[in-house]
């Protein structure tokens, strides 16, 4: 209850922020600085500069008491981002669920992979369909929609909960009427065709679901983690199918795991495509591969 007292008994916008600082720190959390100033700004409705201008601004005590309640959530385990109810993605704000996959700046490499695409085909045909399978939050269509105006997009997903959170998103960044959400297992019970097929399946070896980190493992919907016992299982069903729904001259991109580009690029080689690009994430991994039909 100490605790408690010290965050609820301060009383200016800097000491305030010094103070959740530590007590991040003391809990063991290494990006004590960042995470300390997004529960501040989220919860007290300020800004960056404003700590900086006006550090002896009054926080009012429903302010405090709502940091301190996410407090005791972040050091229990649970992502910053999963406190807040949402993240920044590619310059997007989405709305996340207990259903969506956080998105992370890694699967920002897949945007990037991904987009030279979507403008070519827009510029040639004058529109582009993409199809982003396992949608989740939307992250990767609807980044691709803020950057192509000719684009429209069908976001997939087993989850009716990600569905909606996908929609209020498009919605929200006002792409609602060039996003449509769609149930499906997959592939199963997708109907036309589609100039860009775009996915961040499951990629997990199952083994490995419990040496993630506590954040992940405890937060991140499992089914959108586990690839089964290889990590591949969703690549495969991907590279099976997606010749029924792409059309002529369009391309399918995928993120994959650092150490998967090999395995996932036989994948798909089988099934009669052609590696055109990859693609590295900032931390210089293999993150993102972009695939062709095979010219016969």
């Amino acid at each position: 209850m100490a605790e408690s007292k010290e965050i609820a008994l301060e009383a200016t916008l800097g000491t305030l922020l010094k103070a959740v600082r530590r007590r991040l720190a003391e809990c063991g959390i290494e990006a004590a600085d960042l995470e300390a100033r997004l529960l501040v700004e989220h919860f007290t409705g300020t800004r960056r500069s404003d700590a900086i201008s006006d550090p002896d601004r009054p926080v009012t005590r429903q302010a405090a008491g709502g940091i301190e309640a996410a407090l005791v959530r972040r050091c229990a385990g649970e992502p910053v981002y999963r406190i807040l109810g949402f993240r920044e993605f590619y310059g997007l704000t989405l709305k996340l669920s207990r259903e969506t996959l956080e998105p992370r700046p890694d699967t920002e490499t897949l945007v990037e992979l991904a987009l030279p695409e979507a403008r070519r085909i827009a510029a040639a045909r004058g529109r582009c369909r993409i199809l982003d399978l396992g949608t989740g939050t939307g992250a990767i269509a609807l980044a691709l929609l803020s950057m192509v105006p000719e684009a429209e997009a069908v976001g997939v997903d087993i989850s009716e909960e990600a569905l909606a959170t996908a929609q209020a998103n498009a919605d929200i960044n006002g792409q609602g009427a060039r996003f449509a959400a769609l149930r499906s297992n997959w592939l199963t019970d997708v109907d036309g065709m589609f100039d860009l097929i775009v996915s961040n399946p499951p990629y997990i070896p199952t083994a490995d679901l419990e040496t993630l980190s506590r954040e992940v493992r405890e937060h991140d919907p499992r089914a959108a983690l586990d690839g089964g016992a290889d990590g591949l299982d969703f690549y495969r069903s991907i590279a099976a199918g997606a010749h029924r729904h792409l059309n002529s001259e369009g391309a399918v991109a995928v993120e994959t795991g650092y150490n998967q580009k090999s395995a996932v690029e036989a994948i798909f080689a089988e099934n009669g495509y052609r590696t055109v690009r990859t693609a590295r994430d900032l931390g210089g991994r293999d993150r993102a591969m972009l695939f062709m039909p095979a010219r016969s």
